[in-house]
């Protein structure tokens, strides 16, 4: 019989590693109920974008390094560019060093002109996101593993890997949290037919091989 976990238990096991910069890996169940493990990312795609993330940041200019705060997220070589910069030149500096990684397919420049913000700040946007993912969880129409929440200064970007149903669903459970200004769609939205077939690829790569058949033995 399948349980469901209340909204207050899910933000509590959320908000802890949020507040120190690190996402469980917690998932919703589809609609049916079912839940989904699985990353429609390949695992090669997922190296990369944690790859991609690193070599983000020790790529911003020095000259611009001590006055920034820069937060980089890729997501299926797509990546989305958040913080504050002294200037628009460090704002296109930024860009340029990251658009010259190899693999990057796309970049969402989300940088804003001015100081960094507190760390009450911060610590306010690692709860919005804590409440829109357990949200998503609470929601059951969609997989929180599948989507991506960034907030910064109360704007909540989305990103994954989703069809158009899905996306509607993360985009309505966004803008109805509390405390959420606006939300920023980066959602690479796919038919559901090439949705189907990432998902059957994903639940292919998870299984286990079959165990290999023992060679034939005999006594002399």
């Amino acid at each position: 019989m399948k349980t469901r976990l209340p909204l207050a238990l899910l933000l509590t096991a959320l908000l802890a590693p949020a507040l120190s910069g690190c996402f469980p890996a917690l998932v919703a169940g589809t609609a049916a109920g079912v839940i989904s493990l699985h990353d429609r990312r390949t695992t090669g795609t997922q190296t990369d974008d944690e790859t991609t993330e690193w070599k983000a940041a020790g790529r911003i200019p020095k000259e611009f390094k001590d006055k920034s705060r820069v937060s980089f997220v890729s997501y299926n070589r797509r990546v989305l560019i958040t913080g504050e910069v002294p200037s628009e030149e460090a704002s296109q500096a930024i860009e340029r060093q990251t658009r010259s990684i190899e693999g990057v397919r796309e970049i969402y420049n989300e940088l804003t002109i001015g100081t960094p913000a507190t760390l009450s700040m911060r610590s306010g946007d690692a709860f919005l996101e804590s409440k829109v993912k357990a949200r998503l969880v609470d929601s059951r129409q969609i997989s929180a593993n599948h989507i991506k929440v960034v907030a910064e200064r109360g704007q909540v970007y989305l990103l994954g890997v989703v069809n158009e149903k899905e996306a509607k669903v993360a985009i309505t459970v966004a803008r109805t949290t509390a405390g959420v200004r606006k939300v920023i769609n980066v959602m690479e939205i796919l038919s559901d037919a090439d949705i189907n077939r990432l998902n059957e690829q994903a639940l292919l790569a998870t299984k286990k091989p079959a165990p290999a058949t023992p060679a034939p033995s005999e006594n002399r």
